[in-house]
């Protein structure tokens, strides 16, 4: 689902709105990979076009992989049918301790939630961690633009707060 690093620190907002944005050129849905999805029970209501994921969730597409206790998968079409695998995803919300690992980057929250119609994915939490190496940002919720890989990390009330290893910029241009 999302692949890539962290590649550059863009800019810091005004202090009444404390976000960081960041361009992470990498960070872009694949379309043209399996994803394998794990969890310790599947419930299917076709009716309601959903499909509930519970218990050790895991996601794996690629290099990527998602970990959480709860999937909820939406979905939409006419006759669309989950086992069928024709139905299109909608929304996917994650519940009960988010875990999204790609490559060297990796991200923490307390929920997650996918939008495929705006390609749009979105951490939220207490403490949403997002780490690449040393590296370290916070904030209560991150927001990813997939197709172009823009992120927005944003403080809700207090401040984001960054830890940058001037170490791993060296590592980088090596």
């Amino acid at each position: 689902m999302i692949v890539g690093g962290l590649l550059s620190l863009a800019a810091v907002c005004p202090a009444f709105a404390q976000a960081t944005t960041s361009q992470m050129d990498g960070m872009r849905l694949s379309n043209d990979e399996p994803i394998q999805i794990e969890s310790d029970q599947l419930e299917i209501k076709e009716q309601e076009k959903k499909a509930y994921f519970t218990g050790n969730v895991k996601v794996v597409q690629g290099t990527t992989t998602m970990r959480a206790g709860k999937m909820t998968v939406l979905y939409t079409g006419e006759g669309a049918s989950m086992t069928g695998g024709n139905a299109d995803i909608e929304k996917i919300y994650l519940d009960n301790k988010v875990l999204l690992n790609s490559g060297t980057q990796q991200a923490t929250a307390d929920k997650g939630e996918f939008d495929m119609p705006s390609q749009t994915f979105i951490l939220t939490g207490d403490q949403v961690v997002l780490s690449e190496g040393p590296n370290v940002f916070k904030g209560c919720k991150l927001t990813v633009y997939m197709e172009t890989g823009e992120a927005r990390l944003d403080a809700c009330g207090g401040r984001v707060e960054i830890l940058l290893d001037p170490k791993s910029r060296q590592q980088q241009q090596q």
